[in-house]
């Protein structure tokens, strides 16, 4: 394989870590949205009725796991990228590691597990396309940081990390004592539920903090001095990102669904409108496109926040236009 030695003799522009699956995605017009906004954790609900029989409209298998969608958004956008995650040692393992290679997406780093089959998601997909991941985690739970991992990580430009299992403290602590590379990070629901207190020192650390709405109330609700907060606080996002900010990321970015994304550093705020969509097939890695076309776009733009943020919201207005959660990315080309 001469392009993973070529690869791997390189410092690479992106390091994602996290996980890599297969996504099974099916969709019914039979689920009912309710509101339930007296649960400020949970707002938004899709309902179906207990013991029916659910219609399944269509369904698609596709690629998916959020760091493996940010290596190959990557490496379209001409970053030379690379994934840490784990795989079983099966058949949908290896297509995943064949579908990343033919993305140019440096796979060398990658781990195989005997314990457990490679991870994959269940995607219900209903009214007006939106959807609710049921994930097994499975291989991802095994993943690690080893001396050839840190080797690479300590030369990269940037890390991105996106949702962590199994054993994700020992990861994230390898990962920030890597040192120089600037890093990025979407942290995961098991990250989110163990709350701001278990993950402030590795917040003062991160360059670019990447949550959506939901996940930011979450983080904020979990600080001691923001708990008793009512829903008209949480629920703005200026508020969100102000206490984001003040726990040490140097730049933080909220992403709003059709509302836009929002961003924060330490001098000033942004905010960039959606891109309207030509079709709304799918919201499947959204903000795994939107995180890393913006990381990238910091990169391309040296650093400015505001084009940055233009990248990423032409790159989700693709991906919302495609199935699966890596079809419709688009190249450096196309997105410029």
């Amino acid at each position: 394989m001469i392009y993973h030695y070529l690869q791997s003799n390189m410092a690479y522009d992106l390091i994602s870590i996290g996980g890599a699956t297969e996504d099974i995605t099916f969709y019914t017009s039979e689920g009912v949205l309710m509101d339930n906004k007296k649960d400020v954790l949970r707002q938004k609900l899709i309902c179906f009725e207990y013991g029916a029989k659910i219609k399944v409209d269509r369904s698609h298998t596709t690629f998916g796991g959020g760091a493996a969608n940010v290596a190959v958004a990557g490496a379209r956008l001409g970053l030379k990228t690379a994934l840490i995650a784990c795989v079983g040692n099966d058949s949908r393992g290896e297509e995943i590691k064949k579908n990343l290679a033919g993305q140019n997406v440096d796979t060398s780093l990658m781990e195989t597990t005997e314990k457990k089959e490679t991870g994959f998601s269940f995607l219900l997909t209903g009214p007006g396309n939106e959807h609710v991941v049921f994930s097994n985690r499975a291989s991802n739970d095994e993943l690690s940081i080893n001396k050839d991992h840190l080797t690479a990580l300590e030369e990269a430009k940037w890390i991105y990390i996106t949702s962590l299992s199994g054993e994700w403290k020992p990861v994230l602590d390898s990962v920030f004592m890597a040192g120089r590379p600037k890093i990025a990070w979407n942290p995961g629901h098991r990250q989110l539920l163990e709350g701001c207190a278990a993950i402030a020192e590795y917040l003062k650390k991160v360059e670019v903090l990447i949550l959506n709405k939901d996940e930011a109330i979450e983080l904020v609700k979990s600080n001691k001095g923001y708990a008793k907060k009512d829903n008209e606080f949480l629920n703005d996002i200026r508020n969100l990102l102000k206490v984001m900010i003040s726990l040490g990321p140097k730049i933080v970015v909220i992403t709003n669904g059709r509302h836009g994304a929002y961003a924060q550093d330490e001098k000033k705020s942004y905010f960039q409108k959606i891109f309207k969509e030509a079709i709304r097939l799918n919201t499947t890695g959204v903000g795994d496109a939107f995180g890393s076309s913006f990381i990238a776009g910091l990169q391309i733009y040296k650093g400015n926040i505001k084009k940055a943020m233009l990248l990423g919201v032409k790159n989700t207005a693709s991906v919302v236009a495609h199935y699966g959660a890596q079809t419709g990315l688009l190249t450096r080309k196309e997105i410029i």
